[in-house]
């Protein structure tokens, strides 16, 4: 069972109320999702495809990502959602904006790496490939082909 914080709607924790996956999250109250574009040093951006028994599955996320914990912070889920999806250990995340969609918070961020960019390494259940791209592939892709499209205004 998967637990996570309540927020409202000014991305306040609410105290003392937890929230479980796959639960109906109460009208007034947000999780809280950590998305990070990956950008390597020549500047091509990593973009992963969803497995195929997901929801949107086959489709491309240009983030890797995920909910945060109970007790974890948007930055911690950050570190640890990457780590889980890529194998990458990032060091520096820069904060590129917070986007509110339905009951989900999602603050994004932008990771550079410098990784070898054959050492990705998938989590298996999640993604079944991954590509780098140029930045004008990523914007030229659209909501048939990749699922995390409101990253592109960070772009």
């Amino acid at each position: 069972m998967e637990v996570w914080d309540a927020y409202d709607k000014k991305y306040q924790k609410i105290d003392d109320v937890s929230l479980i996956r796959g639960e109906e999250i109460p009208l007034g109250m947000y999780h809280l999702v950590s998305e990070i574009l990956v950008k390597h040093t020549d500047d091509t951006y990593l973009i992963m495809q969803r497995d195929s028994k997901k929801n949107f599955g086959n489709m491309w996320e240009a983030t890797a990502g995920g909910s945060a914990l109970k007790g974890e912070s948007a930055i911690q889920c950050a570190k640890r959602e990457l780590f889980e999806e890529t194998g990458i250990l990032g060091f520096e995340f820069n904060e590129l904006g917070t986007v509110y969609d339905s009951n989900t918070i999602y603050v994004q961020y932008l990771c550079v790496v410098s990784c070898e960019k054959d050492s990705i390494k998938l989590q298996v259940g999640e993604t079944m490939d991954y590509k780098w791209i140029s930045k004008e592939e990523l914007l030229s892709m659209n909501k048939t082909e990749l699922v995390t499209t409101h990253i592109q205004k960070f772009i």
